[in-house]
């Protein structure tokens, strides 16, 4: 039978809930999504939008990038509620730390990967979780970084210019009606980092809401790690999760 891939739709994975455990002593808890056999050829871990305005691991893209990629593409998907954030899954301990204290949570989170033998790691991050990756993303050994939605409020210059330093491949999709940074604004910000690709997405918003928009961003971010599973089918014809 063949199944449209649409909304909420969950293709076969290996799910696991795990925890992940801060240098500064705190429990973070988050799912880690495996293909069903073999190794995956990458590793995604996603950093969600900010949880004072309702961001948290099942994020909508966030989510149904765990759904999909596993099966689609061959790509495990790590995502976690950063400090004092809740979701169904559970609330992590701690709270809020305007993005200064969540350095412990991206190094958790890399190092829970590395303990996995986890290879080829992206980190994936969606407006404040961009702030992080740019914040943060430079101290681990990750092989590069997609952003979503960015609005570069809390990273600054100096952290822009150590991106512009380090030849870490770096991706950025900017809607065109972004609440707070759109494509003109982007490529004036971004300058300074000369390797940078701006993806300019006509028609979308910050929240990417609808399944096209959804689409979309998972089309690109496959693109830029797994180009062999690019563009990813339409439809499914296996059994479902």
């Amino acid at each position: 039978m063949s199944h449209e891939i649409r909304s909420d739709i969950q293709l076969p994975a290996k799910r696991e809930d795990i925890t992940l455990r801060t240098a500064d002593g705190l429990t973070l808890v988050g799912e880690l999504a495996m293909p069903v056999s073999g190794n995956p050829v990458a590793t995604i871990i996603t950093l969600h939008p900010l949880p004072t305005h309702g961001g948290f691991m099942d994020s909508h893209i966030l989510r149904k990038a765990a759904n999909r990629l596993p099966a689609l593409a061959n790509i495990a998907v790590l995502r976690f509620n950063t400090r004092g954030t809740s979701s169904p899954r559970g609330t992590s301990d701690g709270q809020f730390g305007e993005g200064l204290t969540e350095r412990h949570d991206v190094e958790a989170a890399v190092r829970f990967a590395k303990s996995r033998s986890l290879q080829n790691i992206w980190l994936l991050g969606w407006s404040f979780g961009t702030e992080l990756t740019l914040k943060y993303g430079l101290e681990h050994d990750i092989s590069g970084a997609i952003l979503l939605s960015p609005p570069l409020h809390r990273t600054s210059e100096d952290e822009l210019l150590a991106w512009a330093r380090n030849p870490k491949p770096l991706f950025a999709l900017i809607p065109e009606h972004d609440d707070y940074l759109k494509p003109l604004e982007a490529a004036i910000r971004f300058a300074p980092i000369p390797h940078v690709k701006l993806i300019n997405v006509d028609g979308a918003k910050h929240l990417w809401v609808g399944e096209a928009s959804t689409k979309r961003v998972l089309d690109e971010v496959v693109q830029i790690i797994s180009p062999e599973a690019s563009p990813l089918p339409e439809f499914w014809s296996g059994e479902l999760a």
